[in-house]
């Protein structure tokens, strides 16, 4: 086990300092003491976490790092994982980067492999740009599990999957094509160029219309990296570039809300149909006021929250993130490994003027 091993070496370290500065007293003493504790550690609690002598888990130590801070969408994944970590007696703690930018998670990483914690919980800003530093970390015991954005699988233990790359795209082009008519000019405001998530999505677009939707054109394609300002930017930018564009899809929670924002004061709102992945919070004043008729997403707090629960899993052993694994999510439930190390949390939910106020995150 993971846990176990970081454990095991953490005693064994602090067995050679002890000899190396005490005398032969204490020299017996540490080795006493040593002994004492990996008999311990090997006969920890039931859930294979490192026990005192009280039979009480050690506290796993969990390290959330998103694409970036002050991001609503991740506000609410990372409370999520706040909550599953108070649930089982874990320590939370949050760390990221102002910009969602490639390498940009790299320090946090690193960091954390210092600090020895126990497990990091990643959404990649790209899917290679961390790996490095994901492996040295991985190589110190660490557990790594990534969550809405994926990094290449050999740089991880486990990816938890908010719904599937196909359901989340048909869902966003089977919305637009029916707020449109079925015809005409669509862009797409994605966020970074580099995210895996967003650039999978789109992917998938472009053949669903292909495939299904004949008379849709997709003209464009544009980046507001995650920020608000530059969303909203990109989205006058489209307008003025386009003069004929029917709809813009947005598969990201700031670019959405930016989008909206800008349709909601400007001549286009009613003639220029948006949809995406959002938040209800964010969107809700949008929905009410006629700028956005649908839109779709899980929800964040329950990817979070079952990301925790997958890292406790993996720490503590019980699993290895091998397909056909399975582990129990606290309110969520069971859920099993898949192929390459996925673990799906569900089906996209569509959000609309008549739902949307039983919802609150």
């Amino acid at each position: 086990m993971r846990f176990l091993r970081k454990v095991l070496l953490l005693l064994a370290a602090l067995a050679l300092v002890a000899s190396a500065c005490g005398s032969d007293e204490s020299d017996a003493e540490s080795s006493d003491s040593s002994t004492d504790s990996a008999d311990t550690a090997e006969t920890g609690g039931d859930d294979g976490v490192a026990a005192d002598d009280g039979g009480e888990a050690d506290s796993l130590k969990i390290t959330f790092l998103p694409k970036n801070l002050g991001n609503p969408y991740f506000d609410t994944s990372d409370a999520g994982g706040a909550r599953a970590i108070e649930e089982f007696g874990g320590e939370f703690t949050e760390v990221g980067p102002d910009a969602a930018t490639p390498d940009a998670q790299v320090p946090f990483i690193n960091t954390a492999t210092q600090q020895g914690v126990d497990a990091l919980v990643v959404s990649a800003n790209d899917p290679n740009a961390i790996c490095d530093a994901l492996n040295l970390a991985r190589d110190a015991g660490i557990a790594v599990v990534t969550f809405d954005s994926d990094t290449d699988p050999a740089c991880r233990d486990l990816f938890i999957n908010q719904a599937t790359s196909e359901g989340i795209a048909r869902v966003q082009v089977d919305l637009i094509a029916e707020q449109i008519g079925g015809a005409g000019q669509i862009a797409v405001l994605s966020a970074s160029a580099n995210a895996t998530n967003q650039n999978a999505w789109i992917e998938l677009m472009e053949a669903e219309l292909e495939a299904n939707y004949p008379d849709i054109e997709l003209v464009d394609i544009v980046y507001g990296d995650d920020d608000d300002q530059t969303s909203f930017d990109r989205t006058a930018a489209l307008l003025q570039t386009y003069p004929d564009l029917k709809g813009i899809v947005s598969p990201t929670t700031v670019g959405v809300s930016a989008a909206a924002r800008y349709l909601s004061t400007s001549e286009s709102k009613g003639e220029v149909a948006l949809t995406g992945l959002g938040t209800p919070n964010q969107m809700r004043e949008y929905v009410e006021d006629g700028t956005v008729t649908a839109f779709a997403l899980w929800n964040p707090g329950d990817l979070g929250y079952l990301a925790a629960y997958a890292a406790k899993a993996l720490a503590e052993g019980s699993i290895t993130g091998a397909e056909g694994d399975t582990f129990t999510a606290g309110e969520l439930g069971e859920y099993t490994v898949g192929s390459g190390g996925t673990v799906l949390l569900g089906d996209p939910f569509v959000f609309d003027a008549d739902n949307i106020g039983d919802f609150d995150f």
